[in-house]
């Protein structure tokens, strides 16, 4: 039962988006109906500037590292911390509060690896850096790095089951992004 609990409240902590309570409070605006129409934190730092970005992003980010920490908090080992940051993800990208529309879940994302395990972050931001210094793109650099994630952690011997659950994450990522790899890859064709 308290898995549970913990998983729908980190579900509920989701749905907490940062980008509507910032566009909302300091700019009098509702961040579904400004720029791209998404309330993450990339289109409020275009709509708002650099700062509503890092708070965006700092407010996203500490919403997946404490759900990972209140599942180590209550002893749940590392499968279950990855879960628990799954229904923050699935709770930023598909608010029920917004009528299921959310951000992309990358800083949600950040933060919460950041919580699960310190060496699995150090090399995704390693492999981050990496690729954005060949690449030039965040968003191609970022989501190949997050698609290695669950390389990471069986090469750090975190187990089958943290495996596996690493792959629905990465996938759920990918999932909120394929509009944008839709269209990054149409660019590339010459499509659009």
């Amino acid at each position: 039962m308290t898995l549970l609990y913990l998983l729908l409240g980190s579900y509920l902590l989701g749905n907490i988006l940062t980008a509507t309570i910032i566009s909302n409070l300091f700019y009098k605006k509702e961040i579904h109906s400004e720029g791209s129409g998404n309330p993450g934190a990339r289109n409020v730092g275009r709509v708002f500037g650099k700062k509503a970005f890092v708070a965006t992003f700092f407010g996203d980010a500490i919403k997946g590292a404490l759900a990972v920490l209140a599942t180590k908090w209550l002893g749940f080992g590392m499968t279950i911390e990855i879960l628990a940051l799954i229904a923050v993800l699935l709770g930023h990208i598909y608010p029920v509060f917004f009528k299921f529309r959310g951000g992309q879940g990358i800083s949600a994302f950040i933060g919460g690896l950041l919580a699960f395990n310190l060496p699995t972050f150090a090399v995704f931001v390693g492999i981050f850096l990496l690729l954005y210094a060949f690449i030039r793109s965040f968003t191609v650099a970022g989501l190949s790095a997050i698609v290695v994630v669950p390389v990471i952690v069986l090469s750090l011997s975190l187990g089958l089951q943290v495996f596996i659950a690493t792959c629905f994450l990465s996938s759920l990522v990918l999932l909120a992004h394929k509009d944008d790899l839709k269209e990054k890859f149409m660019k590339e064709r010459g499509g659009v």
